[in-house]
C-alpha cells in the first residue's frame, strides 16, 4: 500500500465510528471471527481498544491484520484502522 493510498484511507476512516471494542479479554478467536465476517460487508473497519485492555494496540493490530488477511492502515492511540479489499463489492477505489 502506498503512502497516498494510506492517506486516502485515513481520511475516509476519520468519519467512521468503531465497529468493535476490545476490552480486558483482548483479542479472542471470537473477536477475530467477528472482524473477519465484518469484512464481508465493509472494506474499512475501525476498532477501539478500551483502557482496561493491557495489550499494546499496535501488537493487536498486527495480529488482527495477520489473522483476517487485512492491512493495518493506522494505529493512533487506542484506535486501529484496518483495510481489506473486497473481491466482489469494491466500495473504495484507491488512488
Amino acid at each position: 500500500m502506498t503512502s497516498k493510498q494510506r492517506s486516502y484511507l485515513k481520511s475516509l476512516a476519520s468519519n467512521l465510528e468503531p465497529v468493535f471494542q476490545l476490552g480486558k479479554a483482548s483479542l479472542t478467536p471470537e473477536v477475530t471471527d467477528a472482524v473477519s465476517e465484518a469484512f464481508n460487508t465493509r472494506e474499512l473497519i475501525k476498532v477501539a481498544v478500551l483502557k482496561n485492555c493491557v495489550d499494546d494496540p499496535r501488537e493487536i493490530a498486527e495480529m488482527l491484520a495477520e489473522r483476517t488477511h487485512s492491512q493495518v492502515v493506522q494505529v493512533i492511540g487506542k484506535k486501529i484502522i484496518l483495510y481489506k479489499e473486497s473481491r466482489e463489492n469494491k466500495k473504495i477505489i484507491l488512488p
